[in-house]
């Protein structure tokens, strides 16, 4: 039971800071994310890569840890249609772990969406869990990747952390379509596959994000 009380906390703590922030403040986020991605001076997710996406996740979690440790964070996912990119659609991202951990940490994760199964796995008005609804794995990097990139998984991860990057591994994160959220921003109920498809109009907070994906 104590453990557990120290699990529930660590997570508890990490949605709560999560989700201080507004719905126009993490598409703003995003697009900062983004453009650190981007700046990547060699381990850069590889342009073919990103070419080749059938959408992108973009969240910045918070990792808090007492023995034990929760991550929590908040983000949008968005895909690629026959007009362009989709309007964001947001998401929630949940995990514990077993591992001796004190104090906390800001990560910054892209999930590259490789098939257009992925982007319907994130188009659901409810959960998925990395590893088990959908194949991850550690993405490529390397700027100077030649040839086409052949996907190994459904969905690539990348983090930054502090100023390091690298391909890594999410195996077992909860993600979870942020329904209220999506209302909010798009001022009606709307689902997550609506916006995803290119059925539902982008709001005008949303066009730094897309301007950034167009790059």
């Amino acid at each position: 039971m104590k453990t557990l009380a120290v699990l529930l906390l660590a997570c508890g703590l990490a949605f709560s800071t999560a989700q201080a922030a507004t719905d126009q403040q993490i598409v703003e986020q995003s697009v900062d994310i983004l453009r650190q991605f981007y700046r990547m001076p060699e381990k850069q997710i590889p342009r073919r890569v990103l070419d080749d996406a059938r959408g992108l996740g973009i969240i910045r979690t918070l990792k808090v840890g007492f023995g034990l440790s929760g991550k929590g964070g908040q983000g949008v996912v968005v895909a690629r249609t026959n007009q362009g990119w989709s309007g964001p659609s947001f998401i929630g991202l949940g995990g514990a772990g077993i591992g001796w951990q004190i104090g906390a940490q800001v990560t910054d994760y892209i999930f590259v969406l490789n098939t257009d199964a992925a982007v319907r796995a994130f188009s659901r008005d409810g959960n998925v869990k990395i590893g088990a609804d959908i194949s991850a794995a550690a993405g490529p990097v390397g700027r100077d990747l030649q040839g086409a990139v052949t996907p190994t998984a459904a969905v690539y991860t990348y983090s930054r952390s502090r100023g390091l990057f690298a391909g890594v591994s999410l195996e077992g994160a909860i993600i979870a379509t942020q329904k209220d959220a999506n209302a909010e921003y798009y001022g009606r109920g709307v689902s997550a596959r609506a916006i995803l498809s290119g059925r539902v109009t982008p709001p005008a907070g949303a066009d730094r994000l897309i301007r950034m994906l167009n790059r």
